[in-house]
């Protein structure tokens, strides 16, 4: 007589692995949407609750397919692979699930280094609908909010620019458009600094000679950077960029020349208020003195001002 000895079900799960390292909201939308869509039950999880410090903001995700692989971060790197392991056991069960992590955590061995603690709620995801009109509202460049109910289990689509963090019985995670840098001035100038902003995962446009985009074209996403050697040429897109929403508005030059820049402004009836919108000179440091180092101290002094507009 054989007697068969029935496989533990946790010893056959796949292991935990990345399937590619990024911290970008709408690569991890993406991955979720396309594993869904490929027929792998897949699990979206968010960073809901903070006590202390963290190595995350409020809001922070990632994806878990049920075949171990997954993208993003809730926290430094340390803990992912085993946040992963509990996302595949919920997928397992098909039933979402809030796992603490740190301060408080019953997992005595994963210690967060920044010594405080997190919850993360893990949601099983039923099908990409809501994720792809997400994704959709994100390349037209809007806002958008996907909003959590722990107990409907699922998401619902939000409009607007509400930030992440508990609404009633909600947790809406916020997203922007991809951030955007607009660059215009003298070529070695402007090829500098969009490679920079592009290895920094900006979008990137360099404007053409004499090209002037509409106040419209710059959203509250985009950055632009006035990268000429002369106040007469830059004169048409300080206009078009102090007319808009740009986020962050810069110009190449010494303070002497800033001075003049904002005198032919005024003269050509410019708003007087306007001129306090400009970063000049540009950059987080006066007087670079090649375009490599330049382009280092516009790229910082763009992520700066991005990054206090994502938390406002």
């Amino acid at each position: 007589m054989t007697i068969r000895i029935a496989e533990d079900p946790e010893t056959l799960a796949p292991e935990p692995r990345a399937a590619f390292l990024s911290d970008d909201a709408i690569e991890i939308l993406s991955f979720a949407a396309r594993s869904l869509e490929e027929g792998q039950p897949t699990a979206l999880i968010t960073l809901v609750e903070i006590h202390g410090g963290a190595a995350r903001a409020l809001g922070a995700q990632m994806v878990v397919r049920s075949d171990g692989l997954y993208c993003g971060f809730v926290s430094g790197g340390c803990t992912e692979a085993a946040v992963a392991a509990e996302a595949m056991t919920a997928l397992n069960k098909g039933m979402d699930r809030n796992l603490r992590l740190g301060e408080g955590s019953p997992f005595f061995d994963i210690v967060l280094p920044c010594g405080g603690g997190i919850t993360l709620a893990i949601h099983v995801l039923a099908d990409a609908a809501v994720l792809r009109q997400v994704l959709a509202v994100l390349r037209r460049r809007l806002p958008v909010g996907l909003a959590y109910h722990p107990g409907k289990r699922r998401l619902t689509l939000r409009r607007g620019d509400e930030a992440s963090g508990w609404y009633g019985e909600r947790f809406v995670r916020a997203y922007r458009p991809r951030p955007r840098v607009v660059l215009a001035g003298t070529p070695l100038e402007v090829d500098a600094v969009a490679r920079v902003a592009v290895a920094a995962g900006y979008e990137t446009v360099a404007l053409e000679r004499g090209q002037v985009p509409s106040p419209g074209e710059l959203d509250g996403d985009t950055a632009v950077a006035l990268l000429f050697h002369d106040v007469d040429r830059e004169l048409p897109l300080l206009r078009a960029a102090l007319a808009s929403t740009a986020f962050y508005i810069g110009a190449l030059g010494s303070r002497r020349t800033h001075a003049k820049r904002c005198q032919a402004f005024r003269d050509c009836g410019g708003d007087e208020h306007l001129l306090s919108r400009i970063r000049a000179p540009i950059g987080i440091f006066d007087k670079a003195r090649d375009a490599r180092s330049l382009a280092v101290s516009v790229v910082a002094d763009i992520a700066h001002a991005r990054m206090r507009l994502d938390r406002m």
